[in-house]
This record gives structure tokens, C-alpha cells and sequence, in this order.
């Protein structure tokens, strides 16, 4: 083509060009939309593009689920359960006293071994024996008061019989009924004498006995053989037993026995029963156990800050005297004790199936609805619960990559393993415990 024709071209072209960008106005806006044509704009639009379409391309990706297994054994089974209590004394007596006064000497320490009879302590006696000694001139002189109703009741009986002696003789004549009156009323008086004299003597006797018991009363003794546990008084000290007996000194029988008290809760209460062994750990002895068995379960039940609990005795043997009253101990009491059976972890029982492949499909759904959050869906709630009934329960297992359900009966567990009673189900059998995603 020559030059010629070919910058008319040129030239009709950029003509056509500028006659389109008036027409469209292009002109105008050619200012307004400048930054269009900035690399910063379209490096931000590709951001947004791709963080806006990843999720849809995530949609096809399919997790790969691997599955935990664990193998059926056969074993023991031991069922336990824990509670805590306080050591204390089989018979622990609290010595007090009847009597206010001073202590004058305390003749029993700290743990020192006492005797049946043995004089613990002694009260000052001086005012106590003079009580006793004043009550007891107070009968001497009621007695003697008896002494003296008792003749002045003779003179009167005397004196009425030789009234009527004379009456007799005299054919009543003499003496005159005035006299004979006045005598039958000294007769009366005498013997009403005589009754208030004996009775004074009886609340004399009394008197005088109880401050002789009070008196003995002073000395303290031993009621047990035993260890003192607790000493509350030093010689020079005031008692007072006004409305209560003051304990001077806490005593244990033997402390070879001793007996622990815990706390059964009340969802363990229905398998604890007397005559269980059971061991326990008290904080002075970390790494021993020491035997138990449990001799009491008592009815009555004890509830702190709502939680209901039953208290249970257990004997300890404590020949070798490492134990003291008062310890906190820790026990386990073996309720339940089974050999060779088969036995599952409970890892098995809490596992759930995962959501089905459809529930998958319909939830991911499409790029909205893979890009906006939402409530999870009703199919991914674990449905192991839901086939759960009593002692019945399924368990899963692979066969050829899929879960098959496998229906068993729960017999006892410790918390660890339980016991299957029957099923589907063999030594070495595997079950599902869980499941690991990856991605591939």
C-alpha cells in the first residue's frame, strides 16, 4: 500500500476515534476514572477475588478420616470407691467433773497410760469437808432431838395411863373431862414430835450423804484403761459446774483399735455394705496403704452445702501405734471384684459417629452459603447417646473402611474399662475409639 494511503487511514481512524469519544462523552470521564489505571488498584481486586473464591474451591476438597481403634481384652476388673474421713478412737471417753473449786494437783500428762480407778486430778477439799462436816453435827443434833420426842412421847403415854386408871377407880369421877382432853392432846403432841424429829434426821442423813458424794467427787478418776489424749486443766485453775460438767481430760481406750468414719456419697451408697475390704492413705504416710474393712453403714444421712452423704465406720487395725486420732484419710473401698472377663475401654462407649456423607453435601451447599457462618446441623449430633439404653449400648467397628454397629451389654466398671456381659463382641476384636481428619 503507498505511504500515501496509508496516513489517510491514520488519519480517518483517529478522526472516527475523537468523533466516538464525543459522542460517548469519554472525555469527560477520562479525568474522573484516572486511577483505574493504577497497579495498586487492580493488586488489591485480585485479593479480594481470591480470599472471595477460595471457599468455593474448598467445596470439592473431601477430608480423608483415619479411625482410632482399640482391641477387646480379657482381664480383672476391680470396682472402687473413694471417700474421706477422720481416724478416731474406737471408745474415746471425755472426763469431767461434778463439782466447782480449784484444782490443787493434776497427776496425768499428755499420752501417759492410764488404769481403771487411777486418780487423775484432785479439787481443794477444805470447804467441801467442811460442808460434810456441818451436815454431819446437823444429824447428830436431829437425833438427838428423836431422843428427846421419843421421852417426852413416854412421859405423855405415862401420864394418859394413869388418867384413865384413876378414872376407872373413881367411876369417872376423877379426873375431870377437861383434864382427861388436855392429856390426850399432849399424847398427840408428843407423837407428832417424835415423826418431825425422825424426819429431820432423814434430811440430815441426806444432806450429809450428798456432801460426802460431793466430797469424793473432788478427786477425778480414770473410767477407762487408756491414753490421755487431751489435758485441759493445770493445778491452781478454777472449775465451775453450774450448768455443765467442765471436761478436764479426754481419754482413748485403746489406741491398737481405731476406727475411720467417711463420708459415702450418696450415689455410691447402694454398693457399699458391711463387710468390704478397703484400703487407705493418711498425709503422715503418703506411699502406705493401710487396711480396712468396713463394720458399719449408717442410715442416717448428713447434708453439706446440698450434697448428701452417709457415714460409714471402718475398723483399722493400729498394732503398731503409727496412727493418731484426728488424722484425715483417704479411702478406697473395693466394692466389686471380677476375673477373666471380657472387658472395653470406655474411650469405645463415649465415641459418636461422625456426620454421613449426605448431611456433608447438604450443608456445604454453595458459595454463599460456604462463605456466610450458620447453625450446625441436626445430623451432626452424635447418635452413640441415642442408641444407649440402660446396661445396652452400641459400639462401632471397621469392616472393609466402613462403621458397622455392634450392640453390647455393660456390666460393671471402674472407670477405666467396663465389663461386657454380652455381645457381638470377642477378645482382640477391634472398636472405634475416635477419628483424626487430614487433608489430602
Amino acid at each position: 500500500m503507498p505511504p500515501s494511503q496509508i496516513k489517510l487511514r491514520a488519519k480517518a481512524s483517529m478522526q472516527t476515534k475523537k468523533d466516538i469519544t464525543k459522542i460517548l462523552k469519554l472525555d469527560e470521564a477520562n479525568g474522573k476514572w484516572r486511577w483505574l489505571k493504577k497497579p495498586w488498584f487492580w493488586l488489591l481486586a485480585a485479593i479480594v477475588i481470591a480470599f472471595l473464591l477460595y471457599p468455593a474451591l474448598q467445596i470439592g476438597k473431601q477430608p480423608v478420616v483415619h479411625y482410632q481403634t482399640e482391641k477387646v481384652r480379657r482381664g480383672d476388673l476391680t470396682v472402687t470407691v473413694s471417700a474421706t474421713g477422720t481416724l478416731s478412737p474406737v471408745n474415746e471417753v471425755q472426763v469431767g467433773i461434778e463439782v466447782s473449786g480449784t484444782i490443787e494437783k493434776v497427776y496425768a500428762d499428755y499420752n501417759n497410760q492410764v488404769k481403771v480407778g487411777q486418780v487423775l486430778a484432785k479439787l481443794d477439799t477444805r470447804r467441801l469437808e467442811a460442808q460434810a462436816k456441818q451436815s454431819k453435827s446437823a444429824l447428830e443434833v436431829a437425833q438427838a432431838k428423836v431422843l428427846q420426842a421419843e421421852a417426852t412421847l413416854k412421859e405423855a403415854q405415862l401420864k394418859m395411863g394413869r388418867y384413865e386408871e384413876t378414872r376407872q377407880l373413881s367411876g369417872g369421877k376423877v379426873p375431870s373431862p377437861l383434864e382427861m382432853d388436855t392429856a390426850r392432846a399432849n399424847l398427840a403432841r408428843a407423837k407428832a414430835d417424835l415423826a418431825s424429829a425422825k424426819a429431820s434426821v432423814s434430811q440430815a442423813e441426806n444432806t450429809y450423804q450428798d456432801n460426802r458424794i460431793q466430797l469424793s467427787k473432788a478427786v477425778v478418776y480414770s473410767p477407762i484403761n487408756g491414753v490421755v489424749l487431751e489435758r485441759s486443766i493445770e493445778p491452781g485453775q478454777t472449775v465451775a459446774s453450774s450448768f455443765t460438767s467442765p471436761v478436764l481430760f479426754k481419754l482413748a481406750e485403746d489406741l491398737a483399735e481405731m476406727e475411720l468414719q467417711v463420708d459415702i456419697d450418696e450415689a455410691d451408697v447402694g454398693s457399699v455394705r458391711e463387710g468390704l475390704e478397703a484400703t487407705f492413705t493418711v498425709d503422715a504416710y503418703p506411699d502406705r496403704n493401710f487396711p480396712a474393712k468396713i463394720t458399719k453403714v449408717r442410715y442416717g444421712s448428713q447434708t453439706v452445702d446440698g450434697v448428701v452423704t452417709y457415714k460409714a465406720v471402718l475398723a483399722v487395725d493400729n498394732t503398731a501405734l503409727s496412727l493418731r486420732p484426728g488424722m484425715t484419710a483417704t479411702a478406697t473401698i473395693t466394692v466389686n471384684k471380677k476375673s477373666d472377663v471380657l472387658l472395653v475401654s470406655n474411650a469405645v462407649l463415649r465415641f459418636s459417629p461422625p456426620p454421613t456423607a449426605t448431611a456433608e453435601k447438604k450443608s456445604r451447599g454453595g458459595l454463599v452459603s460456604a462463605m456466610l457462618p450458620r447453625a450446625p446441623s441436626s445430623s451432626s449430633k452424635p447418635v452413640a447417646a441415642a442408641n444407649t439404653t440402660g446396661k445396652q449400648q452400641l459400639v462401632w467397628q471397621l469392616k472393609q473402611g466402613s462403621l458397622t454397629s455392634v450392640s453390647i451389654t455393660k456390666g460393671a466398671t471402674d472407670g477405666a474399662f467396663t465389663e461386657v456381659e454380652s455381645g457381638q463382641v470377642d477378645a482382640e476384636t477391634d472398636l472405634v475409639t475416635g477419628i483424626v481428619e487430614a487433608d489430602d
